[in-house]
């Protein structure tokens, strides 16, 4: 059987694993279309997520529970276009994999083939059957443990997991699960530092936190958060690198004012016709194009 070479040298999840094993962190962000995509892997970030962090970030939703598997193909194929070398991952959407082992393949094979080397589902011990299957169907699987956006209702809200002694050794047992299962890393959400560097410790695969403390093998952030493009408050969790908001408020205000004052565009950022259509052209009412069409007969006499 014959092989085409990649046009591309992508990154796969033995490559981030080894990268932890040799000491290093692993960078992770979202990305929601082609050009943030071409952004985050034009900085250098070894993976990016496909989240379903889409609805509360680019979609306006107040959850992630009204995101569909279509909006979720929509946006990763957006995505794999821009051809990143960094590892492409995708979140399984509320209901995609809950229903059942069947439908849960079925879905997670059509993310693999919008692109995705990999997906991300919520939840422990419960997905451990779904986890195994997917795995036995040849589909990476990523973890995601303590906070789950997909049971918020479930979870009282948006809070901190892990906190109390059980709900602490749970978690740690979750993760051995979800490793036993077959997956190749697992992500920890808003749960205490110690308890993520305690699991980041006990198990032989790499993690990923985002308001877990530094001890993980790596951190993720949502794209918007770190760029600052969102008005109003942020997580306990989010160091926004830039004001990204206001800075392009600003930008467009400028761009905007120019207008207003016949300053945008100028000659520069303008396309003008050739000598010859221009004296072809009634001149109007403009005094510059009777001016531009004097000189363009001046200089065609000129010339014969």
């Amino acid at each position: 059987m014959s092989q085409q070479k990649s046009p591309r040298q992508k990154k796969t999840w033995l490559d981030l694993q080894a990268e932890v094993d040799t000491g290093g962190k692993l960078v992770m962000v979202t990305a929601y279309d082609a050009p943030t995509a071409h952004i985050a892997d034009a900085a250098g970030v070894d993976i990016i997520l496909v989240g379903d962090s889409l609805g509360n970030a680019a979609l306006g939703f107040e959850s992630t529970l009204q995101v569909t598997m279509a909006m979720m193909r929509h946006h990763l194929e957006a995505v794999a276009r821009a051809l990143p070398k960094a590892f492409l991952m995708a979140d399984m959407p509320f209901l995609s994999y809950h229903l059942g082992i069947e439908d849960a393949i079925r879905n997670a094979g059509e993310l693999v083939r919008a692109g995705a080397q990999a997906v991300k589902l919520e939840g422990g011990a419960s997905r451990e059957p779904v986890v195994r299957a997917l795995v036995d169907a040849g589909i990476p699987v990523m973890g995601h443990i303590g906070l789950t956006p997909q049971s918020f209702h479930v979870l009282g809200g948006y809070r901190v997991q892990g906190k109390g002694a059980a709900s602490a050794e749970q978690l740690l047992e979750d993760a051995k699960l979800l490793q036993a299962a077959g997956c190749f890393s697992v992500l920890m959400e808003c749960v205490p530092k110690e308890l993520a560097a305690l699991v980041t410790e006990t198990l032989d695969i790499f993690t990923i936190g985002i308001g877990a403390g530094p001890n993980c093998s790596g951190q993720v952030l949502v794209f918007h958060d770190v760029l600052g493009m969102h008005d109003g408050q942020y997580p306990k969790f989010v160091r926004k690198y830039m004001d990204g908001f206001n800075q392009m408020i600003i930008a467009l205000s400028r761009w905007s004012a120019d207008i207003k004052k016949g300053i945008f565009p100028s000659g520069e950022e303008s396309y003008s016709l050739s000598v010859d259509a221009l004296a072809n052209l009634p001149s109007g009412n403009d005094p510059d194009l009777r001016q531009r069409r004097a000189g363009g007969r001046a200089k065609k006499a000129r010339k014969t």
